[in-house]
């Protein structure tokens, strides 16, 4: 199995080109099951995810072609797609392939929309009632679906005609199931009403690609979505937006090593919390023509107290890179994790560094230290394995970051784009 080996101390220097939002590619990607007509992708990432997804729309039907480079187009430039479901021949997606990736189980919806039915593996084998996906079902089954259970997978039919609009308010706000309900509405009879949606950036770039496709929606961008359904969506050609994950990774990366860094096609308004709260950590931000640049002051690295929230809050998906940043810093701080209950099992790969974190409950408290030490390290999930690459760029010595697949899954040449700013990093095959 693949590693990650890197020697820490270098300023990171130079520029990075974002990648498009793998957190918008693996919607768009489900949105083409909507039409017969072809769905054109640009600035697709080349993540170990979108391939998956791409088996699990295969087995639906869905022919899929990558194009070439365009002429002018550097090597920062995502993937242009074509998604070609002119017939659904199996409405079924099984285990084995949703049980890889969690965001799969969103074709539920486009499928009961257009097919009227779907037979969807529940992912990862998780459990109905202590997981989001009872929201999907919830909404599902507001929208006209007879939904059972049968041997691990979902098993739903839409009414005679198809799924029928509704009144539908989320108890509490779920990205997935505002992609799944949102993409489901636009072909349901009717209107159908969704409160207390997600807004996140990558649930904008979804909803513009629907009304692209001939979709009626109104109040993109705020907790309240009305899709006024329509007979037939058709082709249409849409951008993939940049990664603000990424973004926030890379700010965090240059922060905690020091240099000057531009961030090239960055969007500050996508993550404009967390870079408010890197500001206080003593780094300097500056919107330009073509991206966000990243200095850090002489100052040190200031701690700063945070909690995550739904978007336009403190992203959780940034939460791990951020403690490793408060790690190095002046002081002591806190940070609150509000949005899932185990997303510290960095923690204790980040303590193998020398970093001093306790946790008690949702909250994280981190007493800085002025220098880390390199070490062998385990990736655990996507984002916590980018903290610990954050960590070994800045620890003294040696790092090597075990099972890397989880980083393949959302970080697009992460070693390439960090040695092109100076860092010592290399893939070592296993």
């Amino acid at each position: 199995m693949d590693r990650i080996r890197l020697v820490g101390g270098n300023e990171l220097r130079g520029e990075i080109p974002i990648s498009g939002a793998k957190n918008a590619a693996l919607p768009l990607m489900i949105a083409s099951l909507l039409t017969d007509e072809p769905l054109v992708l640009q600035n697709v990432p080349r993540l170990a995810d979108v391939k998956q997804l791409e088996r699990i729309l295969e087995n639906h039907g869905v022919d899929i072609a990558v194009h070439g480079r365009r002429r002018g187009e550097d090597d920062g430039a995502g993937q242009r797609m074509t998604f070609h479901a002119a017939d659904i021949v199996d409405t079924t997606a099984p285990y084995e392939l949703v049980s890889v990736m969690r965001a799969s189980f969103w074709v539920i919806g486009p499928l009961l929309a257009r097919a009227h039915e779907a037979r969807v593996s529940l992912p990862g084998g998780c459990a109905i009632g202590t997981r989001p996906v009872d929201l999907f079902l919830y909404g599902l089954k507001e929208l006209g679906a007879q939904i059972e259970i049968d041997e691990g997978y979902v098993v739903a039919k839409a009414p005679k005609g198809g799924l029928i609009g509704a009144h539908i308010v989320f108890p509490k706000v779920s990205v997935g199931a505002t992609h799944t309900l949102l993409m489901a509405a636009t072909l349901a009879r009717g209107v159908t009403v969704l409160e207390n949606v997600a807004m996140e950036p990558e649930i904008t770039n979804v909803a513009e690609c629907l009304v692209a496709m001939g979709a009626k929606i109104s109040g993109i961008g705020t907790r309240i979505l009305t899709i006024e359904g329509v007979e037939r969506l058709h082709g249409a050609t849409v951008d993939v937006i940049p990664d603000r994950i990424e973004t926030g990774t890379f700010a965090m990366a240059a922060a905690m090593t020091g240099g000057d860094v531009l961030l090239r096609g960055a969007r500050a308004e996508h993550l404009q919390t967390a870079l408010d709260i890197l500001a206080r950590t003593g780094v300097e931000l500056t919107q330009e023509a073509n991206g966000l640049r990243v200095r850090r002051n002489g100052n040190g690295i200031q701690p700063v107290d945070v909690e995550t929230d739904p978007f336009p809050g403190f992203p959780t998906d940034l939460q791990a890179q951020f403690m490793a940043l408060m790690t190095m810093s002046s002081g002591v701080s806190s940070i609150r994790e509000t949005i899932f209950e185990n997303r510290y099992m960095h923690v204790a790969e980040l303590a193998r560094f020398g970093a001093d974190i306790r946790v008690e409950g949702q909250v994280a408290t981190v007493t800085g230290k002025p220098t880390l030490k390199g070490a062998q390290v385990m990736a655990t999930d996507l984002r916590a394995s980018v903290s610990l690459v954050i960590a070994g760029l800045a620890a003294h010595g040696e790092t090597v970051v075990n099972r890397i697949y989880h980083l393949d899954r959302g970080f697009e040449r992460l070693e390439d784009k960090l040695s092109r700013c100076g860092a010592e990093i290399e893939r070592v095959a296993g």
